[in-house]
């Protein structure tokens, strides 16, 4: 019986065992405040990304929910593309704003500028790029569309820790960009999320802190202060704990990710890949065939295991929109996920490079 390759594999050891174990025998799991192990982990990873300030969350849709209930885009719109995590979208209905879908750019899978400037209004109020698979979004020309335009630049982070843009990390760059620890990413944690923050207030920060624990503010003792509605949204002792560990090994286990990302490119006989790109933390790796379902079962019977990310969010119920997003579509049809974690080994790597090869001719 062969092995199966996992699609993810979190890459854990006996640094995390030791450090959960004694945050379980603490007895100090978890707190609203975000004192202990989450204070910790939001100052490492301010200074990790290089952003101004952090707060640490208990999920990456909570992170998204809370960055954009600080812009008011309430019956405003947000240009969002597609091809996502459903709750990338549903963040704008949250907080009442109107989702307006764009086309992404085929060779990155990444929101298409020219078309966030189609699709710019005298209603649009925010802009939120998903830096896809880890890839990095057009930061450069983005912004400059946010500061034209007097935009909020949110960024869906959530593929992309470790990633970097010219040289500064993801999560230095807009106003507030929104990150994923769920055990899957390439920062694992047993759940989690943050909310790096860029612009130059006072008030971003105490009022995140605020909102992810249930609007509380001014606690002295059993003493508190209820100003604006909030939600149970807090990280707790565990997965910052964890989050600490596996944050010092994260350049480590994307160096890994990078070089196998490196083979596929090189090595997978296929015209639509993802392109290699030392900046890009590869979280997923994706190629496009024609005849999906036949590779997954080929695929399946060698004990490899895939993933479809994404099917578009503006052909849910929810959203249901008539808006023309043809590569968006075409990608939803044809993009598959192939395995790449730091567990993987050369011998892994290659097996899936022969399998995908050897099924091309018939399915590409």
């Amino acid at each position: 019986m062969h092995k199966k390759i996992k699609l993810f594999d979190p890459q854990i050891g006996p640094d995390e065992e030791k450090i959960l174990t004694k945050v379980l025998y603490s007895r100090f799991w978890a707190s609203g405040s975000g004192i202990g192990h989450v204070k910790k982990f939001e100052d490492k990873f301010c200074r990790y990304v290089g952003a101004k300030s952090c707060v640490a969350v208990n999920s990456g849709t909570a992170a998204l929910h809370l960055a954009l209930s600080l812009c008011d885009i309430k019956d405003s719109e947000v240009i969002v593309p597609s091809l996502s995590f459903a709750t990338t979208a549903s963040s704008i209905l949250y907080n009442g704003g109107k989702v307006r879908f764009a086309e992404v750019d085929p060779a990155t899978m990444c929101i298409d500028v020219k078309s966030i400037k189609r699709n710019i209004t005298a209603k649009t109020k925010a802009i939120l790029p998903v830096h896809f698979g880890g890839m990095p979004a057009n930061l450069d020309e983005i912004k400059g569309l946010c500061k034209k335009n007097k935009l909020y630049l949110i960024e869906d982070a959530a593929h992309a820790a470790g990633a970097t843009y010219k040289g500064k990390k993801i999560g230095s760059h807009g106003n507030f960009v929104c990150f994923s620890f769920h055990p899957v990413k390439n920062l694992a944690m047993p759940g989690g999320g943050a909310i790096t923050i860029n612009q130059r207030d006072a008030d971003s920060q105490r009022l995140l802190q605020a909102k992810r624990w249930c609007g509380i503010t001014d606690r002295k003792g059993y003493s508190y202060d209820v100003q604006t509605l909030g939600w149970n949204y807090y990280m707790n002792e565990f997965s910052a704990a964890m989050g600490i560990v596996q944050l010092q090994k994260l350049e480590r286990m994307n160096k890994r990710r990078r070089h196998i990302a490196k083979r596929y490119s090189k090595e997978i006989d296929l015209s639509k890949k993802m392109p290699y790109d030392k900046d890009c933390s590869y979280h997923l790796y994706w190629i496009q065939v024609r005849d999906r379902e036949k590779l997954v079962k080929a695929l399946g019977r060698k004990n490899i295991e895939t993933g479809v990310h994404y099917n578009p969010v503006h052909k849910f119920g929810l959203f249901r929109s008539k808006v023309s997003l043809p590569i968006t579509e075409d990608a939803g049809r044809t993009i598959l996920s192939v395995p790449i974690h730091p567990s993987l080994d050369d011998d892994d790597v290659s097996k899936i490079v022969q399998c995908i090869n050897e099924a091309a001719c018939d399915y590409s």
